[in-house]
């Protein structure tokens, strides 16, 4: 455990780091602020100079990891250019690498009960998440007239929606599950299925 003083820098931070820590180790109900503070090296009362409870402490990681993802994800759309499809694909395989390296802050964000919507700094930070691939999602539709083309935001959110489905079954070794294929290769299938369904990329020949 760190053992730092009570005057030490960024006390906030701190907190955050170890909740992380505890979120990672023992899950989002799984610790208390007690515990928070203790890994911290700091007394129960410092952590409400900084936050109200647990949820509070929660969402800040929350935050922070949704403004991490969002510079992923915004990394690995450019990295595909020009391809509008290896430009969304790349979006895709940067959710799987995310939850894997930042496990703590994945599950703030989408396994710890706490609504994007709880204040605005979280808000705003998953709204920058989800607009980079709703604008991958646009640009990929974009040889499709626009009276028949799909939504960008509802084919986004169901490429989202497979992505965290793979996570949750196959990348984060869920109790009693095997994947019968590597994740990325399940996500880029599906992907592909999904795509060439809607149009948005020419079948197989």
């Amino acid at each position: 455990m760190r053992k730092q003083g009570y005057h030490h820098g960024n006390l906030r931070q701190a907190l955050v780091d170890a909740a992380l820590e505890l979120i990672t180790r023992q899950g989002p109900t799984g610790f208390t602020l007690s515990e928070a503070a203790k890994q911290a090296g700091v007394t129960p009362a410092a952590v409400y100079r900084h936050f109200e409870g647990r949820e509070d402490l929660i969402a800040e990681a929350a935050r922070q990891g949704y403004e991490i993802f969002a510079e992923v994800m915004q990394r690995a759309y450019e990295s595909g250019q020009p391809s509008a499809l290896a430009a969304f694909e790349a979006t895709g395989r940067a959710y799987l690498a995310f939850a894997r390296k930042y496990p703590g802050h994945y599950i703030a964000m989408f396994e710890s009960g706490i609504s994007v919507n709880r204040n605005a700094d979280l808000a705003l930070a998953a709204s920058r998440a989800r607009a980079v691939l709703e604008t991958a999602a646009s640009e990929l539709s974009q040889h499709i007239p626009p009276d028949k083309r799909p939504p960008a935001s509802m084919f986004s959110a169901h490429i989202w929606a497979m992505s965290h489905g793979v996570v949750e079954l196959f990348a984060r070794n869920s109790p009693g599950t095997v994947a019968p294929f590597p994740p990325e290769d399940l996500l880029e299938s599906g992907i592909g299925i999904y795509l060439r369904g809607l149009g948005l990329i020419a079948p197989d020949k």
